[in-house]
């Protein structure tokens, strides 16, 4: 049995990389051991960049990969993104090393609308979304335009992020903040 266990193990992981070439074949760099679970929907109009040993999860749900034209999505290496999640980059959604990303998360850095009733139709400007090396997001947590989540930091489930949240500290909450330090 363990023969055919780690067989199938191994057959397994050569088709999770193959499904990432296959679906990330659109992305300027690809590290070389990404692997994909499922298939994601990508749509690269600007530069998605990814690094190493970088798992991407889209069994139960679809996650979205969005770069519109002119912007970068930059994944750094070791990144875990759970199935749903939605990331959208219209300027820059620049994502750490070592950082783990909950299911149904999203990370956008343009709200896409004006909040003044008579400019509803206008784009406002893209503000950059950064969240720093070993950063973890619980599941659904939303983080908006202009937000940096500090190195080491973890999100509560079902936050929302509107402000910049420093290194090393717990926070959740709508709006998030921060509950108490790490370490």
């Amino acid at each position: 049995m363990k023969l055919g266990s780690s067989l199938a193990s191994a057959v397994d992981d050569a088709a999770a990389v193959l499904r990432a070439r296959y679906y990330l074949r659109a992305a300027q760099a690809l590290g070389p051991r990404v692997r994909v679970w499922g298939a994601p929907f990508v749509t690269n109009n600007g530069k998605l960049l990814i690094g190493d040993r970088v798992r991407l999860s889209s069994i139960i749900s679809t996650l979205e990969l969005s770069v519109g034209r002119g912007g970068t999505l930059q994944i750094g290496d070791r990144v875990l993104i759970n199935h749903g999640s939605s990331l959208g980059a219209t300027k820059l959604v620049r994502i750490g090393e070592r950082c783990n990303i909950g299911p149904q998360s999203i990370l956008i850095d343009n709200s896409f609308h004006e909040l003044d009733p008579e400019r509803r139709n206008e784009s406002p400007e893209s503000a950059p979304v950064i969240l720093e090396d070993n950063v973890w997001l619980a599941a659904r947590v939303i983080v908006l335009p202009g937000v940096t989540i500090g190195t080491n930091s973890v999100i509560g489930a079902g936050s929302v992020v509107t402000k910049d949240i420093p290194a090393n500290v717990l926070a959740a909450g709508i709006p998030a903040k921060v509950i108490r330090p790490l370490r």
